[in-house]
């Protein structure tokens, strides 16, 4: 069994933002699955799983905002008592280039409070994480004003081009040891500045 994370922040008012990648993420892979979404309260999270290649993949959009995203990824993990290195985290990173993407597992939070809370819930840094950066040009804006802002039409194109070459990620982390996954398939494609 595999567990996909998309990290972001339920509510209208945080769609398109940069902090909610996850939860776009999550929403692409769901309609190339032709999978819905079903509220599951006892896991303050969105849910739907797939399966591929005979690999159950349970993807989940936690509820509990950002900061306590740990508080929903723990209940998962508890009840499907998933192993930590079959779990994949998809997220924003403030660090990176808008587009620059990276692949990396058993590394620090870089400050990143959702990651903080997982770590913290799951008592260990050793899953997967996917990151995408979202830092535009004018980096001298505070943080939770660039992770809570919208993206404008060119970030908006850049975005749109990366998610177009992610079509396979779910398929690559059941499929491949995160030593190929991040030297075959992501390491490298950077189509931001």
């Amino acid at each position: 069994m595999k567990l996909v994370i998309g990290l972001g922040n339920p509510g209208r008012e945080y769609e398109n933002t940069r902090h909610n990648i996850g939860f776009e993420l999550a929403d692409m892979f769901a309609k190339k699955y032709n999978c819905n979404f079903k509220t599951e309260k006892k896991f303050e999270a969105d849910i739907f799983d797939v399966n591929i290649n005979g690999e159950k993949v349970i993807v989940v959009k936690p509820l509990t905002y950002m900061n306590l995203s740990g508080n929903a990824v723990k209940k998962i993990v508890d009840f499907y008592n998933v192993d930590i290195k079959d779990i994949l985290i998809m997220h924003d990173d403030l660090d990176m280039t808008l587009g620059k993407i990276r692949i990396v597992n058993n590394s620090s939070s870089g400050g990143h409070n959702g990651v903080k809370s997982i770590t913290n819930c799951l008592g260990t840094q050793d899953y997967v994480r996917f990151k995408i950066g979202i830092s535009g040009k004018n980096n001298s804006i505070q943080a939770i004003d660039c992770v809570l802002g919208k993206f404008n039409k060119e970030e908006r194109t850049i975005l749109d081009e990366v998610y177009s070459k992610l079509d396979n990620l779910i398929d690559d982390f059941v499929n491949y040891d995160v030593v190929k996954l991040k030297r075959e398939s992501y390491d490298f494609l950077t189509l931001g500045n």
